[in-house]
């Protein structure tokens, strides 16, 4: 299929996803009879599909796997069918080689290394209990069945996760398997408003057999009018099925090409979430991914959705816990990072218990090896530490597109795993074809300009195209990945030239160079590397201000000029001058400039598509990202290098602190230099800087995607990449020096040059 056939099942799937038929559920909904007509099955067309869709070996249900292998789930919906044909004396040749396919794969029942739909050791029990009891024969030794009588007892031994009152929620979501024994008074205390019991057909049609509850049959009235013959294993799931989709479009990189579906979702998914419908409120796992793409996507919601859930109890009085299901827990650790105010308690304690109870599942070997590297992925990189393109890649490499969700029967969330699979392949391929373009035209600049003769300086094109691909990474945003990689680039040799690369007269020169821009002429070059530097600066900058011209329908070359080269080196006066700030503050209002996104950033955004306006870039709000963007990466660029630094006699902020908090315990201020510090007072300071870069992160997530974001001047697309920087500087910054990190070059090579290991 081509590229347009794929997406169009995909749209198809993402507009209206429609879960498996469940044969086990299907099998439970045809054995309610009619109220006051027991002979009679009330829903008959679950009958006639069972009668419709047993397989050529007498089995029903779907495999697990590509090579179609017996598994429990299918010897669990067969042996339901076969009871729901038994129930109403139909279809004997079909209810025969039923029996004889149990027969010959009853080892799988009782096979403990086999992986078994939920609750299956009382399910299967239950349902080989009422088989016996109506006379039916099975070709198996009765030791074989007296093993799955232990099975049975077993899982109501075992010392399962959470509380008694998981148990009791298991047990009551099992209830089809207990049958008589169950208690169906309590059940019905989990009963929904739209009447089903966890939303599940199997066990709301045991309560209707059991409790003759007028409530759960209108539900599965509802749902077999609605769905027709077979009913699948959740319903209604079509909220939390869509958010797995989107999510999963997300994570595999190509989400932009279906914007507009996702867009109505995700408006949908709002107004239940205003009207607190049980489909998304009552799930802890459709509730916590709702809250999360609700708010990265701009949607004003509360955290106090999430209310609920900010006690450990909450997960601890659940199936999941029961059951030791990691995927809430994920999906609730992640939902808790996306806060905008400075405290806000209910996600902080989401946050907290969440986490630890993911570790513990990590360090007991509680997670399935398909999941693993998704927490353990969570756990090390804070969603604003994380870089989307190297997601990408990781999610189409592990993509496995036979997952099965398991319930009581394995079923397939989505219909279009293959075709999803394959536009991210197809997409992934040409961005790297595109960034390879990049860096070969990044490489034949540098030598145009002669970049690659000042050997003093950091001149690494590869690297300087990650830091644009990071946030840039649409493969159309070409124009401004280039622009952004140049700009890296000389900022670099700048910063290379201020930090004992050039004389003071060199570094004098280049200022007033900057300064006079396009009256250059009227000075003059004091060293061929200044002169090749002002001139690779000055024409590049002049190319990139003639295509953003195009863009924005005007010049903005007066603004680029204005951000770009002039104001930027304003800190190096303190190392010069061996002078220190008397505040923090006075500290920042130089060293946000002097960490030099003006010459990246703001010239990049004029050519992201979208026209800017002149407000716009005069507006508070962009001089606020623009400010938070540099705190994020002077702060992080502050902790990591302070040693170099301090060493080079370069003032930064951990340095700035321990010299103010020594002249604070002296009776004095700063100035004169900072004395050689303790390891507490480094530290203390180290705590300090890192509680700041928390704020500052905090307040730029807030600006690009609060609410507020609805009414800024400023196009969604021009914030996102303020936010994306500060992931930019979190990459390059984590283990010091980011240029040196051999981490940093592996990572550029796995973004642009090599190429994907597929998942077989």
């Amino acid at each position: 299929m081509d590229i347009d056939e794929l997406r169009v099942i995909v749209r198809k799937q993402l507009q209206g996803v429609e879960l498996s038929p469940s044969s086990y559920d299907t099998a439970w909904v045809a054995m309610v009879p009619v109220q006051g007509s027991p002979q009679s099955p009330c829903f008959p067309q679950c009958v006639e599909w069972i009668l419709q869709n047993q397989q050529e070996d007498g089995s029903w249900g779907h495999s697990a796997g590509p090579s179609g292998e017996v598994n429990k789930d299918i010897l669990l919906s067969t042996l339901a069918c076969v009871l729901a044909l038994n129930t109403w004396n139909v279809g004997q040749d079909h209810i025969r080689r039923g029996l004889s396919f149990i027969g010959k794969n009853f080892s799988v029942a009782i096979d403990g290394q086999c992986v078994a739909p939920v609750g299956f050791n009382i399910t299967f029990f239950g349902m080989l209990r009422l088989a016996i009891g109506m006379g039916l024969k099975f070709p198996v030794m009765e030791t074989d069945i007296d093993s799955i009588f232990r099975l049975r007892e077993v899982e109501f031994e075992r010392d399962a996760g959470g509380t008694a009152s998981a148990r009791k929620a298991f047990m009551a979501y099992v209830s089809e398997g207990l049958g008589r024994e169950q208690d169906w008074d309590s059940v019905m205390a989990y009963q929904r408003k739209n009447g089903s019991l966890f939303n599940s057909p199997s066990t709301t049609a045991a309560s209707a057999i059991h409790s003759c509850n007028d409530r759960a049959l209108d539900y599965l009235v509802s749902l077999t009018s609605k769905l027709g013959g077979p009913v699948p294993a959740i319903y209604p799931d079509k909220v939390y099925s869509q958010l797995c989709m989107v999510d999963t479009l997300e994570k595999m990189g190509i989400s932009s090409d279906f914007a507009c579906d996702i867009r109505d979702i995700l408006d949908m998914t709002y107004s239940c979430w205003m009207q607190d419908e049980e489909e998304i409120m009552l799930d802890m796992a459709t509730c916590a991914k709702a809250f999360r793409l609700l708010r990265m996507h701009g949607y004003d919601v509360s955290s106090e959705g999430m209310a609920r859930f900010a006690e450990r109890s909450s997960f601890d009085d659940s199936i999941h816990a029961y059951l030791n299901d990691t995927k809430p827990l994920l999906e609730l650790y992640k939902s808790s990072q996306v806060h905008f105010l400075e405290e806000d308690l209910i996600l902080e304690n989401i946050g907290s218990w969440s986490a630890k109870l993911l570790k513990q599942q990590l360090s007991s070997n509680k997670i399935s090896k398909s999941l693993m590297p998704e927490v353990e992925y969570a756990l090390k990189y804070p969603f604003y530490a994380t870089v989307e393109v190297l997601e990408h890649k990781g999610n189409i490499e592990r993509f496995n597109v036979n997952g099965f969700q398991r319930l009581k029967s394995g079923y397939c969330g989505s219909g279009a795993d293959k075709e999803i699979l394959a536009l991210a392949v197809n997409k992934f391929h040409y961005a790297q074809s595109v960034y390879q373009q990049e860096l070969r035209y990044l490489e034949s600049w540098v030598a145009e300009f002669g970049l690659d003769e000042l050997k003093f300086a950091r001149v690494i094109p590869l690297q300087s195209l990650l830091s644009a691909v990071v946030p840039l990474f649409p493969c159309e945003l070409s124009d401004a990945r280039i622009a952004w990689s140049q700009n890296a680039i000389l900022t670099a040799v700048v910063d290379d030239l201020f930090d004992g690369g050039g004389s003071m007269e060199e570094m004098l020169n280049l200022v007033a160079l900057f300064d006079k821009w396009d009256d250059h002429g009227e000075i003059g070059f004091c060293s061929s590397n200044v002169e090749i530097m002002f001139n690779a600066v000055y024409n590049t900058t002049k190319r990139i201000g003639a295509k953003a011209a195009l863009v924005q329908k005007r010049c903005v070359m007066h603004h680029i000029a204005e951000q770009s080269w002039t104001g930027g080196c304003g800190s190096e006066k303190w190392a010069a001058g061996k002078l220190i700030p008397a505040t923090m503050e006075e500290y920042m209002s130089v060293a946000e400039p002097s960490f030099a996104l003006g010459p990246i950033v703001p010239v990049s955004a004029y050519l992201l598509g979208e026209e800017l306006p002149e407000e716009a870039v005069r507006s508070p709000e962009y001089g606020r990202l623009l400010r938070l963007a540099s705190a994020v990466g002077r702060l992080l660029n502050d902790v990591m290098t302070y040693e170099k630094e301090m060493g080079t006699g370069k003032l930064n902020s951990v340095v700035l602190l321990q010299a103010l908090a020594a002249g604070a315990a002296r009776g004095g201020g700063g100035g004169g230099g900072a004395p050689a510090p303790a390891p507490a007072s480094v530290e203390a300071a180290r705590a300090e800087v890192r509680r700041a870069i928390q704020t500052s992160w905090r307040d730029l997530h807030g600006l690009v995607f609060g609410s507020g974001g609805s009414s800024s001047i400023i196009p969604r697309p021009c914030r996102e990449v303020f936010w994306h920087t500060g992931k930019v500087a979190n990459v390059f910054y984590q283990e010091g020096d980011g240029y040196a990190r051999k981490a940093m070059r592996s990572m550029a090579n796995a973004v642009i040059l090599d190429p994907l290991h597929l998942h077989e």
